[in-house]
């Protein structure tokens, strides 16, 4: 062995090794939640049994692991969600011995705080119990599983994104984060939502699924179900309103991208049954999971940023 081969052999040896991407997504999102940890005395979790909030809450037990998860988790309950989903978040919650909260839609109708919509949605009626449990609670920051590949209101979020005392958006407000330092300052009334998933895409999320072997509820995989076609989305008929006129109802094998209200979440037609089939099915994808299944994003270009200026997420 030569001299040569000898010092490139203890170079390599000490080299630092590089993260893969998923790990330096992961390192990212464990920092943001403790950095919210250290810099807020109330936070909360969005958790709603999707995908997204899912692995958010993954990795919150990582960061504090053996800890328990210092944060109360949220859910903003449209009474129109599925049964799979609710069941799910229910024993998840069971099993680590969580605190939720849920704000209900159906009683922020009840008192007249919101209106029940012609077409039967309530996925933009969550901004008020959203806000009301905000300011019920005192909470102060408050974790999203939200995305910038998602939709481009999205995309204009920071990871720390300042509400006012009404809770409303104001993408003027924005502050830099540059190095990875974020401001959590704000005024007595106003609080700060945070995205630790900012960066990820659907693939890094399902990717991450796969190596931590993580569950989640049934629907995101392949299985027959009674749909309906409306507007070029399958959805599931309901006491919300469909299927209406013409509409008919057909058994279909399909699953879900992502999960909400029944009313505006629309299903794909797929035979992925497992993780791996479905990492080959977003990789093919040309469509984000908004953009293909959810029909309230639809309404205008600016759906979803005039939502985000009233509150929502």
């Amino acid at each position: 062995m030569t001299t040569e081969t000898t010092v490139t052999d203890a170079r390599a040896a000490t080299a630092p090794r590089r993260l893969t991407q998923l790990e330096t997504l992961e390192a990212e999102a464990i920092h943001i939640f403790r950095e919210v940890a250290g810099e807020f005395e109330r936070p909360v979790v969005l958790f709603s049994g999707g995908k997204d909030s899912v692995v958010m809450l993954h990795l919150a037990r990582k960061a504090f692991w053996p800890a328990p998860v210092p944060f109360t988790l949220l859910h903003v309950d449209t009474g129109h969600n599925f049964p799979e989903v609710i069941d799910y978040r229910d024993a998840v919650v069971a099993e680590h011995r969580l605190r939720l909260v849920v704000a209900s839609v159906q009683d922020a109708i009840d008192a007249g705080s919101v209106r029940e919509r012609p077409d039967g949605s309530r996925n933009a009626l969550q901004t008020v119990p959203l806000l009301d449990a905000i300011t019920t609670h005192r909470f102060d920051a408050v974790f999203g599983g939200g995305r910038r590949d998602e939709e481009k209101a999205r995309a204009k979020e920071r990871v720390f994104s300042l509400r006012d005392e009404l809770g409303q958006w104001d993408p003027r407000r924005q502050r830099p984060e540059l190095w990875d330092l974020y401001n959590g300052r704000h005024s007595p009334g106003e609080h700060v939502r945070v995205f630790p998933l900012s960066n990820w895409t659907e693939l890094d999320v399902w990717r991450y699924i796969e190596r931590e072997s993580i569950d989640l509820p049934t629907i995101y995989y392949a299985h027959e179900r009674p749909v309906f076609l409306r507007d070029g989305m399958w959805l599931a008929p309901g006491d919300w309103g469909g299927p209406r006129g013409t509409e008919s109802v057909e058994r279909r094998t399909v699953r879900y991208r992502t999960v909400g209200d029944m009313s505006c979440t629309g299903a794909v037609e797929s035979r992925a049954l497992t993780v791996d089939d479905v990492i080959v099915e977003v990789a093919a994808s040309r469509l984000t999971e908004r953009g293909a299944t959810r029909a309230d994003d639809r309404a205008s270009e600016a759906a979803m940023e005039d939502r985000k200026r009233e509150g929502y997420f």
